[in-house]
Order: structure tokens, then C-alpha cells, then sequence
């Protein structure tokens, strides 16, 4: 059975009813930037973890990563009403609604692969232009990592950048 999904207007006047907004984005997106009042519940543990009773409204970045789950959202919540936010948070704040954003929150963990993965295979074809053609092979290493992560869901690259100290959360 497929999950219905709200307007942002609709859904906020549902959470007025007394539905619970549930993030299914992974922490670090949901601390730099989130609904107020929404729960967050990564999709990776949303099975883990016991879910508020009564209706629910489940969204995440624009709205993807919740209609490709919805199979395993509807097994989450069992036979209580559900909902996904159409849109996610960027069609929320679209539509001119409040989100709490704390830009003293890194970038999200994959925004920063790419920003580090385009830069690495920038600097490889550029070196490679300007100085030895060897350099390619830095673009080359970048671009396999990729292909790799994409395959297997397994990213070194966000690995690493994790264990960097603005990722580190403070004890």
C-alpha cells in the first residue's frame, strides 16, 4: 500500500492535530538544518527504534529517500496512520516555513565528499595539464573511489572526513 503524501501546508496543519514529524535524514543533516520539533530517526535505525504512537509524517531531504523507503517506513509504524512530507525539508521551506539552521553545524558528511572528491579530480587534471601527465592518476584514484562507493555503499572518503577535527563532536 502506498504512503500518501501531505502538502507542507497540509502536514503542518496535521502536526497541529497532534501527528509526529519524523526526520529519516542521517544526524549530521538533521543537526546543521531541521523542522522544528521533528524527530530524528536515521533511515538506517528506523527499524531499531520504537516510533511515537498515533499519526506520522516522515520526511527527509527533498522527498526521494522517503518515497524509495516506503516499504520499509509503512513496516515501521505498523497500522498507524503515516504520511510523507512532499517535498522534504526543501519543500517545506519553500513554501516559506521555519526550519532552525545552525550554520556552526559542518556540512553534511557527503556534501563534503563532494566537494573534496571535485577538488581532488580538478587538481589531478590540472596538474596533470600543467606539470606531468602522471597527475592524472590522482583524478584517475578519485574517480575509481567513487564508482567503488556507488557500488558497494562503503565511502573511504567519508570515512576519513569523519575523523577530521570540525566532524568531531565535542565531549
Amino acid at each position: 500500500m502506498a504512503i500518501p503524501t501531505l502538502s507542507p501546508a497540509d502536514a503542518k496543519a496535521v502536526l497541529s492535530k497532534g501527528a509526529t514529524l519524523i526526520d529519516i535524514r542521517d544526524a549530521d543533516e538533521h543537526t546543521r538544518e531541521a523542522i522544528a520539533g521533528a524527530l530524528n530517526r536515521p533511515l538506517a535505525q528506523i527499524a531499531n527504534q520504537p516510533l511515537p504512537a498515533g499519526p506520522v509524517i516522515f520526511h527527509c531531504r527533498s522527498g526521494m529517500r522517503t518515497r524509495d523507503n516506503t516499504a520499509l517506513l509503512q513496516a515501521a509504524v505498523g497500522d498507524a496512520p503515516c504520511y510523507l512530507l512532499e517535498g522534504g525539508i526543501d519543500g517545506w521551506r519553500a513554501c516559506g516555513l521555519e526550519t532552525i539552521v545552525d550554520r556552526h553545524q559542518p556540512l553534511e558528511i557527503m556534501r563534503q565528499v563532494q566537494l573534496a572528491a571535485g577538488t581532488l579530480i580538478l587538481f589531478g587534471v590540472s596538474l596533470g595539464w600543467l606539470v606531468d601527465p602522471a597527475f592524472i592518476l590522482l583524478s584517475a584514484f578519485v574517480g575509481a573511489g567513487l564508482i567503488f562507493a556507488g557500488v558497494t555503499g562503503w565511502c573511504g572518503m567519508a570515512r576519513l572526513l569523519r575523523h577530521l577535527p570540525w566532524n568531531r563532536t565535542s565531549a
